[in-house]
């Protein structure tokens, strides 16, 4: 796990059954922690959606030093690649989750606002009439630790561990 600009990147095995034969079996996940997500480019997704991002609304917890547990909140977006278009996608889980007390009113408008926060800041662009480009997406502090070699807990200094 590294992290820079309030930016957490790690590395988590892709399930057996979720592997796309001949690719990595690893993803790479970046948490930007002050916005409430968390950001990957999906190994598993082939075919229209290769090279496209996923994007989950998440609460972080320290439950020890340098240790973070990083919980999903239910509301996803997926941006597919050669557009800029995106796709809101399990509101419904979202709203089972609230119904049955899984998530509380508080942490639903948390939700509500970081996930429309995060839409104006990174996949509105309100200045140009024919959208031509994304005002940042990906986000640029995911760019540089997405261009790191494959974390490995081995080569990390002891503190780290």
């Amino acid at each position: 796990m590294r992290s820079g600009d309030n930016v957490v990147a790690y590395d988590v095995p892709i399930l057996p059954q979720w592997q796309a034969p001949g690719r990595p079996t690893v993803d790479r996940c970046f948490v930007l922690v002050d916005e409430g997500v968390q950001v990957m480019r999906p190994n598993t997704f082939t075919g229209a959606l290769e090279g496209g991002w996923y994007v989950d609304l998440v609460e972080v917890e320290e439950t020890e030093p340098n240790q973070l547990v990083v919980h999903d909140l239910k509301v996803d977006i997926l941006v597919p690649p050669g557009s800029f278009r995106y796709e809101m996608l399990d509101l419904d889980e979202f709203a089972d989750a609230i119904e049955d007390g899984s998530i509380d009113a508080a942490t639903a408008l948390r939700v509500l606002r970081s996930t429309q926060r995060f839409v104006d800041t990174h996949l509105r662009n309100l200045d140009q009439a024919v959208l031509g480009s994304w005002p940042d997406f990906p986000p640029a502090s995911v760019l540089k630790l997405a261009e790191l070699p494959p974390f490995d807990e081995r080569s990390l200094p002891e503190a780290r561990k």
